[in-house]
């Protein structure tokens, strides 16, 4: 059971973290922060060189600890803060559907970075050898 709970927090890891890896890429270098900033100061997003900034180093640096399962409880809360902020100032207005521009993506990842946050990180994450090293108790 250990085996197949594992694989699958692994795998949720590995897609979430790809997502926001792919997301902070497109912002670092796709885009480029200053074509960020001028995007999120359109969207009225307060201090927006401080939040292209944040935006795109917590999905970029947050995706990888995801895949590592390195910090993941602050990572999924970073993460999330991030997900709620486009959700109030890039998505609500367009409604639910992804398609229309909603907020369903940012939702759905919400959901898996609770989930991967939250639950036990097992023995494909590196927070797992980190407790056992320190003699908490782990699963």
């Amino acid at each position: 059971m250990y085996g197949t709970r594992d694989a699958a927090h692994f795998l949720a890891r590995l897609i979430l973290g790809f997502i926001f890896i792919m997301h902070g890429w497109q912002k670092l270098h796709t885009n480029g922060i200053s074509n960020v900033e001028k995007g999120f100061d359109a969207m009225g997003i307060p201090a927006p060189a401080l939040a292209a900034q944040y935006a795109t180093w917590v999905e970029f640096i947050g995706g990888i600890l995801l895949i590592l399962g390195l910090l993941l409880p602050l990572v999924s809360l970073l993460l999330i803060l991030n997900m709620l902020g486009a959700i109030w100032y890039a998505h609500r207005d367009a409604g639910f559907w992804n398609a229309d521009g909603g907020w369903e993506l940012p939702l759905a990842l919400i959901a898996g970075l609770l989930a991967v946050g939250l639950a036990e990180s097992g023995r494909s994450a590196a927070d797992h050898y980190i407790r056992r090293r320190r003699g908490a108790r782990v699963n």
